[in-house]
């Protein structure tokens, strides 16, 4: 046996530790279920983190920066209140048009669009407030996929507004809290770019729903040329939202609008807007929770290997008497450990795979569990997970190397058996 033993090298101290890890399959089952129960966890929380970091990153590249946005300086000092008064300028040019002719030639660049964003005081509404959204909305439609759980513009009824007409779309929250319906005018009070009382009442030509609930409930869309005409901005306007070929270019080509709009326009890219900051600073953290997980799922390991090696001391005084070593014992009870934490983490990414599969195809709806509580953050009201395989290896590896790095030292005991000490027992 110790020559078939010493032929086999490695390869038989595998073989004798898998077929040990089946010899009671209580013991074994209870390893399993708790790195694969850990390992579940990690794997449906990985893919519900990316779930909400991606919902996140794309609701603000669609709703508000693009992936890179320009604004004046003046306006950014005073955004909180949505301001006309400041369109972007350079050289005493306001004509969004000829800025964009500039922008386009930076390489990269694939389209510019002009938004204006304001406040509406409503007539004769249950509603008082609401924020006119004004967009070139052929241009939008073709470049955006506005309701992000459907993947499509989000129109229910009716038509978007037609360029320069006296049209505009409302929300589906907003209609139903308004009891209006297409056909219906829309009475409402706005402040122009030279401070005077702007009185507008549009017919509802489209009622929409983009599964966020802030432009559900408040937003008001017109034609981005009606709305110029309404304040008094000609050409102008108050932010220009740029989409680059590959949002990974969205840095450079920020700091290139930058270099070209001057001192007088501030540029910004999406990577800067605060909730997505946020969510960037807490990956870490999730990932020392996903640890603490595997680490206490490991101790059931540990308890497992220690109750093994007592309750196999003559069995380790026997493969010292056949002339193992002290080393090879230890990999023997180490490959034990091994196994049991593949295997268990191999199920714990099957499951957990299984759900995040689920999960991105059957998103969960914010909306329905938390009510309005989340309606100033920047997500979508339904959550996809992220279903990909670097989520299930990144799992599944460290499910296999915590648990096994955890065994290490109790089948480290395992060598220090003195085998004639061992047989006496």
């Amino acid at each position: 046996m110790t020559n078939e033993y010493k032929k086999g090298g490695t390869g038989m101290l595998i073989k004798i530790a898998y077929r040990n890890i089946w010899r009671n399959m209580r013991r074994t089952l209870f390893c399993f279920a708790a790195v694969g129960i850990a390992v579940l966890f990690i794997v449906i929380y990985s893919a519900m983190i990316e779930g909400m970091i991606n919902s996140i990153n794309d609701t603000v590249q669609t709703y508000e920066l693009g992936h890179v946005r320009v604004v004046s300086t003046q306006y950014e000092a005073e955004s909180e209140y949505m301001p006309v008064q400041f369109p972007i300028e350079i050289n005493g040019e306001t004509s969004w048009k000829k800025m964009a002719e500039q922008i386009y030639k930076i390489p990269g660049v694939n389209t510019v669009l002009p938004r204006i964003t304001t406040m509406a005081t409503l007539q004769d509404s249950t509603i008082k407030h609401a924020v006119l959204w004004g967009i070139d909305v052929q241009k939008e439609m073709e470049t955006n996929i506005f309701n992000l759980t459907n993947r499509d513009d989000g129109l229910m009824e009716g038509q978007w507004p037609q360029p320069g007409a006296n049209e505009c779309a409302i929300g589906s929250v907003f209609a139903q809290k308004a009891g209006l319906s297409v056909g219906d005018s829309l009475t409402f009070k706005t402040i122009s770019a030279q401070y005077s009382e702007k009185f507008l009442s549009p017919v509802i030509s489209g009622i929409y729903h983009f599964d966020y609930i802030k432009m559900d409930e408040q937003y008001i869309i017109l034609d981005i040329e009606r709305l110029q005409r309404l304040l008094v901005l000609d050409e102008g306007t108050q932010s220009l939202v740029i989409y680059a070929d590959d949002v990974k270019q969205s840095g450079l080509i920020a700091a290139k609008v930058q270099e070209l709009l001057g001192e007088g326009n501030i540029v910004t890219e999406w990577r800067d807007n605060y909730w997505v900051a946020i969510m960037e600073m807490v990956g870490p953290i999730y990932s020392v929770v996903f640890l603490i997980f595997l680490i206490v799922a490991s101790f059931l390991i540990i308890n497992t290997v220690v109750m093994i090696i007592h309750e196999r001391i003559k069995e380790i005084g026997m493969m010292g008497c056949l002339g193992m070593t002290r080393g090879e014992i230890v990999k023997v009870f180490f490959f034990e450990s091994l196994f049991m934490a593949a295997f268990g983490a191999l199920a714990g990414v099957i499951v957990g795979g299984l759900i995040a599969g689920i999960g991105a195809n059957y998103p969960i709806r914010m909306g329905d569990l938390y009510g309005n509580t989340f309606s100033e953050m920047p997500m979508s009201n339904a959550i996809f997970f992220e279903f990909n395989f670097f989520i299930l290896i990144r799992a599944w590896f460290m499910g296999v190397v915590v648990a096994s790095l955890f065994t290490l030292i109790p089948s480290l005991k395992s060598a220090f058996v003195e085998p004639v000490e061992a047989l006496r027992r």
